[in-house]
């Protein structure tokens, strides 16, 4: 079978596109909450054109979402509650951290400094555990399900792109 004439695409971007929509959808809903608290104009601009930039990417990477090797079935849109938003919002901001304090590990060479990020590295690893499992415990990730994961994916995805 040629690249061309696939149809579904690998579990591996599967999962990366999960996480790009997954990270952008809570980005998008927390600038559209933050944007008219913004009173410089410019940065509101700035804002804005983000806001539009995130609402075409996720868009795009929703498309994909019918050529995913899991089923996905899309059911009637409702509000989630707070606590998931909120919960992946923490998720993600711990997600980001562990991601940055281990790059910045690799880039020090004061030993007081790289033990100081090493010890972060450690806290961020530790809350990151603590709000997966809060989240799998109330529902709000069914990390060992892809197809209720997407189905989350675009609920969340269309909550953003409608507000």
């Amino acid at each position: 079978m040629s690249e061309e004439e696939r149809k579904l695409l690998a579990w591996h971007e599967t999962l990366e596109i999960h996480e790009l929509v997954a990270f952008q959808s809570v980005g998008l809903i927390k600038l559209k909450m933050a944007v008219n608290k913004v009173n410089d104009k410019e940065l509101k601009d700035l804002y804005r054109k983000v806001i539009n930039e995130l609402k075409q990417n996720v868009t795009e990477l929703i498309s994909f979402y019918s050529s995913v090797p899991a089923p996905v079935q899309r059911e009637e849109e409702s509000e989630r509650e707070d606590h998931s938003f909120y919960a992946a919002d923490l998720l993600t901001l711990l997600k980001t951290s562990v991601r940055n304090y281990s790059v910045a590990i690799t880039e020090t060479a004061t030993p007081v400094l790289r033990k100081t990020l090493i010890n972060h590295l450690v806290r961020a690893i530790n809350g990151h555990e603590q709000i997966f499992r809060y989240m799998l415990k109330n529902g709000y990730y069914p990390a060992y399900d892809l197809g209720q994961m997407l189905e989350n994916d675009l609920k969340n995805a269309h909550k953003a792109l409608r507000m």
